[in-house]
């Protein structure tokens, strides 16, 4: 068996990525464990914001899940028939999107910050970036339809999903019931065992077997993504790969190869930076290429990672 640290073409530096991996898989189990034990703390779907919140609340919140803002006034009558809409509908979609109320009147300086015209009106912040929805009390089925819209394309732009969660004010408060253990523990461990090793090509199948009886294990996914960019760095000439990159800074290929040498030998926010700026300066199938890419590479740190919260801002102020 290799060492954990391995390197291939004496050029690359697993320590990182595998660190990296190894710390969200412990935090995963440990979530996990915490669920068994009933300790899982049930979140908050709908909340009222005001302006010393605003920064933690909305824009931290919205690098891991699409935050809807309601803005609203006691006095406002159609707010209260849009209101009740879309809190029902934060209970429904349980987690892929959160809901924060703001009243108008209380935080006149967000009202004019978002520039908003009239109430009720809607908008969102993905990624830190506010996004206009709609304005006025708009029947469910649109109010349903814009949400599907934000939620595919929050994890289809910066791959934002909102993990299933139950609601702290849900009845009883209580949380969710405990999670049973996962069937797949040995074949995972047998995934693992081979990145370990070097049979890349055993790691990656393996990996994928999994996802392909359960497409939302986040331990599978994490290995899978590591697996593959190790498998398109080894034997790589690094020389060559960033003489290219240097040479051809709008080849989206140049770059990206050049990306998965950086992220290998420990230089994410290089990795990620370069990656944003493929994006900035390409356009068409270039352009999400290069996005694209760089939501694998996100995979491989773990969207926890302060170092991907902020890519993912710096990639949402490009796109937007």
């Amino acid at each position: 068996m290799q060492p954990r640290n391995m390197s291939m073409s004496g050029v690359v530096d697993l320590a990182a990525v595998k660190a990296a991996g190894e710390a969200k898989q412990k935090a995963e189990r440990s979530r996990a464990e915490a669920a068994r034990k009933g300790a899982a703390a049930p979140t908050r779907l709908v909340f009222d914001v005001d302006e010393a919140g605003f920064q933690q609340d909305v824009l931290q919140r919205s690098t891991e899940v699409p935050v809807v803002i309601d803005f609203w006034a006691e006095w406002c009558e159609p707010c209260k028939q849009l209101g009740p809409v879309l809190e029902r509908l934060a209970g429904e979609y349980a987690g892929r999107f959160v809901l924060a109320k703001i009243d108008v009147d209380a935080n006149q300086m967000l009202f004019q910050q978002f520039g908003v015209q009239g109430i009720p009106a809607v908008f969102a912040v993905v990624a830190g970036q506010p996004v206009p929805l709609f304005q006025g009390a708009a029947p469910e089925a649109q109010v349903r339809q814009v949400l599907d819209q934000l939620i595919q394309a929050a994890e289809q732009q910066f791959g934002i999903v909102g993990a299933p969660v139950q609601d702290a004010d849900a009845e009883g408060g209580q949380p969710a019931a405990p999670q049973p253990a996962t069937p797949y523990d040995s074949a995972l461990a047998a995934a693992h065992e081979a990145l370990d090793a070097g049979d890349l090509g055993g790691a990656v199948q393996a990996y994928k077997n999994v996802l392909a009886d359960d497409p939302g294990n986040t331990e599978a996914k994490l290995g899978l993504a590591q697996a593959e960019l190790l498998s398109r760095v080894q034997g790589a000439d690094a020389q060559q790969v960033r003489k290219a990159a240097a040479d051809n800074p709008a080849d989206p290929a140049a770059q990206i190869a050049a990306a998965d040498l950086d992220l290998v030998g420990g230089h994410v926010e290089d990795a990620f930076g370069r990656l944003v700026d493929t994006v900035r300066r390409t356009a068409g199938q270039d352009r999400e290429t290069a996005r694209l890419h760089l939501l694998e590479l996100f995979e491989v740190i773990g969207a926890d990672d302060p170092r991907v919260v902020s890519a993912r801002g710096a990639l949402a102020r490009v796109l937007f």
